[in-house]
């Protein structure tokens, strides 16, 4: 795409996104001023409806309480034309009262034993009705019988009276009836009129709540309808009393008390219903409710109690005006950027006719002609980009001249390098970050065996399963920036050999400071662990041929024994059972001290295996039992309990705790203590304390303390702590002395454990 058509181009989108920023925002300001006067609507709605209902429930109330006064007095009129007695009134009698003092009926209920019972009607059907299951009507009626007043908060009380709210009849469910029950205690019954009272509840549908609520919603035609909820009795069971077979929802607990709740979304209304009372705030909600965007709004309102008033609106209804308002702007902002388009294209085209000029300097420049020159001498932007290539090009033919001085001088360094790691005799290879060899020198191909072609491309897979778990942790550590230096270790050689190895693996890092590739420098140190091992067995020779005595002692007093009980035979001619176990008792001794020597003594190979270092401990300890009774030296063991095994090679160990008990022997000449302890750490190390109470080395010589051919005895080779060192080292673990003179010396070895 030319610069003309991207200038044209981002000119057009420059336009078109502040276009759509200005719709983006004329739209949602727009939308919240439609939610603000639909809040404000939807306010003046809830106060319409609360003062109507104030209103009519008043006017309703009134009506009621005048009804509950009439039938007080015509059940007054009627005790005075009654038998006090009930088994006197016959329900003739009652017939011609309730037509002479106006109402539909009288009943008489008296209370047998723990129930109130019909036993005297001017209505057949009322006969024998018991009040038992009528909750808080049965305790009107027992609080009449008891007290002749009535104290529970439901219904109408007056003195020696009470008036339930206008219900279903029991005894005819298809009619709406009011009570009033009068018993002052001149009788012994309830004298009980009633009247049809379906006019209350035509009242509300007429005049009324439910008709305020019928006319808002037909006034407004984004009104989808207007529900009232009781939060006391939604979203629970509907109480349903069965009257006469015919199911009957009681009037006193409508959960809907008026309008209509044709747009049920039940479980969210009822949350959104508490969360309305516990606010007291209108809540907004929007879901889609029988294939319509439905918009509800909850407002609470408290008359005599709390309802809460939910306006369902029609989102599509209330939107559409603002949507096509919408679409108009965007059809003329569509115009006006196409408008722009081609405007800004002629524009450009003019702007830019320099351009052309400049850019044939820079092909010039780029094909190596640096001479030619721009004719452009405007005192514009492009003026100055002119002159400020022409300067670009003197600068570039100078620094041309000075990349290839020095493009010589970094080949002539390359050839340098190539020919110091080529002619090295460590062997240097690189890996890039997936483990693939992508450098190798000729030092590598005489160590390992592989040429270079065999070697590139591919992962160096010559690491031993033993020493695979250290290899990874040498990879972590230089892959995190760090680098490791004389890390002795094994490989394999192509034919399969192991080489034992001292390694340097450092990062390789690009211009950006990041890790691209590893490189691993190695050097055969199997001459020097010859001379190492060579060393070690000397030393071990020497501890074995000192030891020597000390076994050689123990094993003379079971021959002793052995000895007497051969002499005892060859004078007897018989031995009891008893000589005889304590003959194979000895010779066992003898076995064992024997078997324990020889494996101290001859060679093995080293197996890294788990070791109980508490076993290996005591059985030193057997051996250098006759040694130190001779020194007057006793021997202690202290261990911790349960002591986790260590991975190594048990014969190495045995020479390094074999030197340091013996040297801690030696140190005490006059007699003493040599205590080992035996200790768990929480860091997973297992540390071994060989503690005496010898004359203490000077600080100086601390120091000094495994330098080889250092040594105090007179018969010393000064190797024995050097070959300790080593070993503990090569299992990983750490040697320290701690000496004051006078008072002993603490050598405390550290390994770590398997767990």
């Amino acid at each position: 795409m030319s610069i003309k058509a991207k200038l044209s181009f981002s000119i057009s989108v420059i336009v078109a996104v502040i276009l759509a920023l200005y719709i983006s925002i004329y739209y949602v300001s727009s939308k919240a001023e439609v939610q603000s006067t639909l809040e404000q609507q939807v306010n003046n709605i809830a106060k319409q409806i609360s003062l109507t209902l104030e209103a009519s429930e008043s006017a309703r109330q009134s009506m009621e309480d005048t009804i509950g006064e009439k039938l007080r007095m015509a059940a007054i009129a009627a005790k005075e034309q009654l038998d006090p007695d009930i088994d006197n009134v016959t329900n003739e009698q009652l017939i011609e009262i309730a037509r002479k003092i106006g109402v539909d009926h009288i009943t008489l209920w008296k209370k047998l034993d723990d129930d109130v019972v019909v036993l005297k009607s001017s209505d057949p059907n009322e006969i024998n009705m018991s009040s038992k299951t009528w909750d808080y009507w049965y305790r009107a009626f027992l609080q009449l019988f008891k007290n002749h007043n009535v104290t529970i908060p439901e219904g109408q009380k007056l003195e020696n009276y009470w008036s339930g709210p206008f219900n279903f009849s029991t005894s005819d469910p298809k009619k709406i009836r009011k009570w009033g029950s009068y018993f002052d205690g001149t009788t012994n019954y309830i004298i009980n009129p009633y009247v049809n009272a379906q006019v209350l509840l035509d009242f509300d549908y007429t005049i009324g709540t439910d008709a305020i609520v019928n006319k808002i919603i037909a006034d407004q035609q984004d009104i989808l309808e207007i529900t009232g909820f009781d939060p006391q009795f939604f979203g629970k069971s509907p109480i349903i009393k069965i009257k006469k077979g015919i199911p009957v929802y009681n009037l006193d607990v409508r959960d809907i008390p008026f309008g209509q709740y044709t747009y049920k979304d039940q479980e969210n209304d009822s949350i959104n219903i508490q969360y309305a009372l516990k606010s007291g705030k209108a809540v907004n909600v929007k879901s889609n409710l029988k294939g319509k965007r439905v918009m509800k709004t909850f407002i609470p309102i408290t008359i005599d109690k709390t309802y809460v008033i939910c306006i369902s609106f029609d989102q599509n209804s209330i939107l559409k005006p603002l949507n096509r308002q919408l679409i108009m702007q965007s059809v003329i902002s569509l115009g006006l950027v196409l408008v722009t388009m081609i405007a800004s294209y002629f524009i450009a085209g003019f702007m830019i006719r320099g351009l052309n000029q400049i850019l044939n300097k820079v092909n010039a420049i780029a094909a190596g002609n640096f001479g030619e020159v721009i004719t452009i001498r405007s005192n514009d932007e492009f003026g100055l980009l002119a002159s400020r290539i022409d300067t670009m090009g003197s600068n570039l033919h100078s620094y041309t001249t000075q990349l290839k001085d020095a493009a010589e001088e970094l080949r002539s360094t390359k050839q340098y390098l190539e020919s110091f790691v080529n002619h090295t005799s460590d062997a240097i290879h690189v890996a890039d970050l997936k483990g693939d060899v992508i450098q190798v020198n000729r030092a590598f191909e005489t160590m390992y065996g592989w040429s270079e072609k065999e070697a590139l491309g591919k992962p160096l897979d010559n690491v031993p399963d033993d020493y695979l778990s250290s290899h990874h942790e040498l990879q972590a550590t230089v892959l995190q920036g760090g680098s490791v230096t004389d890390f002795e270790t094994v490989r394999y050689s192509k034919c399969g050999k192991l080489v034992d190895l001292s390694i340097t693996v450092s990062p390789i890092r690009d211009e950006l400071g990041e890790i691209i590739a590893i490189a691993t420098i190695s050097r055969n140190i199997t001459s020097r662990k010859q001379t190492e091992e060579i060393i070690r067995r000397s030393e071990k020779l020497s501890v074995v041929g000192q030891i020597a005595a000390g076994v050689a002692h123990e094993v003379r007093n079971p021959l002793t024994t052995l000895r007497g009980f051969v002499q005892l035979q060859q004078q007897t001619g018989s031995l009891s059972p008893a000589h005889l176990k304590v003959m194979l008792g000895e010779l066992d001794q003898i076995n064992m001290i024997v078997s324990e020597f020889l494996v101290f003594a001859k060679p093995q190979a080293n197996l890294h295996q788990p070791i109980n270092v508490l076993g290996i401990v005591s059985d030193i300890m057997m051996l250098l039992d006759s040694e130190a009774k001779m020194s007057n030296v006793q021997l202690a063991l202290l261990a911790d309990a349960n002591l986790p095994e260590v991975i190594g090679e048990a014969n190495q160990l045995k020479q390094v705790f074999v030197n340091v008990m013996k040297n801690g022997i030696e140190a005490m000449p006059g007699g003493g203590v040599l205590t080992v302890k035996l200790e768990y750490r929480v860091d997973h190390m297992l540390t071994l304390q060989f503690i005496d109470q010898g004359c203490g080395i000077a600080e100086e010589d601390v120091l000094r303390l495994g330098e080889p051919f250092f040594t105090k005895k007179t018969n010393g080779n000064g190797l024995g702590l050097m070959v300790s060192q080593q070993i503990i080292a090569a299992h990983k673990g750490s040697i320290v002395f701690r000496s004051e003179v006078g008072k002993g010396t603490c050598v405390e070895v550290s390994l770590p454990t398997g767990s």
